[in-house]
């Protein structure tokens, strides 16, 4: 990559064409990590901008969503374990089970 930087004349102004590499475009975020990035931009401007033009924006948003999903699963997890909610109650009683799941997923998010 090179240090020159070149610009755009826009009226009076010199505006620097700035173009997200090739592989922050490929990334997809999902919920958690576009949280972060939305957290990033209104409350840690000067962060999210290094993070940007470095080209690490996207990149630093999809391992916060890798490390929340993980946390999230996890949670679940423990919860329907604390709480007796098994393979045997969804099979003996399935809108029970539903309801139960529902509630666990709704308080861990």
């Amino acid at each position: 990559m090179s240090n020159k930087i070149q610009y755009r004349r826009v009226s009076d102004y010199l505006i620097p064409n700035l173009i997200i590499p090739p592989e922050e475009a490929s990334v997809r975020l999902g919920k958690w990590g576009m949280i972060h990035k939305t957290y990033l931009e209104r409350y840690k401007k000067v962060f999210f901008n290094t993070l940007l033009i470095q080209g690490k924006l996207y990149q630093h948003c999809a391992e916060i969503e890798n490390q929340a999903r993980e946390m999230y699963d996890t949670l679940i997890e423990l919860m329907k374990e604390a709480e007796g909610v098994t393979e045997q109650l969804k099979e003996e009683n399935q809108m029970e089970w539903v309801c139960r799941m529902q509630n666990i997923e709704a308080r861990a998010r």
